[in-house]
């Protein structure tokens, strides 16, 4: 099984470990694009108003450009402690136990704009990229979606996607994968989509499945099994039939 995560908007700074290596992280066939990608990200941060429009950012947001500028020489830290944000932060990743970590090392990545797929403890910097940034002369799906649809067509195994639909876009999962989508239920019994809530539930949902390890959850009846046994209501979409290209959309209820 690889669970499959969005990133984050907000990211821890510093880190204890050395600079970026594009050749040691994980999925070596996307190194192509983050080589050329990168350089082009330090390029653009060095024009700070150009960056500052081109990822979207407000005044506040304004030392982000910093981050991109300093990317290939500022420390880094695994790829599930440098995000925080709603999710992030109910996976609280920096209070896994070593054998949770492992188990993630293994079985969850992390969709970065900038990086593509990451394993989960694989070190990285602080950076800002998102799945709508616009890089001159580089535009991410163009770049993304077909490396990382190869990626997880690769996986041997379930492929989980917690993302969101902005990065699904940047490389779909393939048939026979899982998108699991956050719903709440109204007072007439109507089901909703979340967003704060949305997250925080997928970051929960992530931190039960490291903290039991469970054995290979190879299909979707295994997933559904340990979902329920562990307490959180999953279960297949209203038609109860795969989606869009082949994949199974469920539906997580919010607690």
């Amino acid at each position: 099984m690889l669970l499959v995560l969005p990133p984050s908007e907000t990211k821890r700074s510093g880190g204890a470990l050395p600079p970026l290596r594009i050749d040691g992280l994980s999925y070596p066939s996307l190194e192509r694009v983050r080589a050329e990608l990168v350089p082009a990200v330090v390029e653009l941060a060095a024009d700070h108003e150009a960056a500052m429009r081109a990822l979207k950012l407000g005044p506040r947001s304004a030392a982000e450009v910093d981050h991109d500028r300093v990317l290939q020489s500022s420390p880094t830290m695994p790829a599930l402690d440098r995000y925080t944000g709603v999710l992030y932060d109910a996976l609280d990743a920096p209070s896994l136990d070593a054998e949770a970590r492992a188990y993630a090392g293994r079985h969850v990545a992390v969709h970065s704009a900038l990086f593509g797929l990451v394993a989960a403890l694989d070190p990285i910097p602080a950076y800002r990229l998102s799945h709508d940034s616009r890089v001159p002369e580089h535009q991410l799906k163009h770049l993304w979606r077909e490396p990382i649809a190869a990626e997880l067509a690769a996986h041997r195994g379930l492929v989980v996607d917690l993302r969101s639909e902005g990065y699904v876009e940047l490389g779909p999962a393939p048939p026979g994968s899982v998108f699991v989508r956050v719903v709440a239920v109204d007072g007439t019994g109507r089901k909703r989509a979340l967003n704060h809530f949305n997250k925080r539930a997928k970051g929960e949902f992530t931190r039960a499945l490291l903290a039991a390890r469970p054995a290979p959850l190879d299909d979707l009846d295994a997933l559904l099994a340990w979902a329920r046994a562990a307490g959180f209501e999953l279960g297949v979409g209203a038609d109860g039939q795969p989606g869009h290209q082949g994949v199974h959309e469920l539906e997580l209820l919010a607690a």
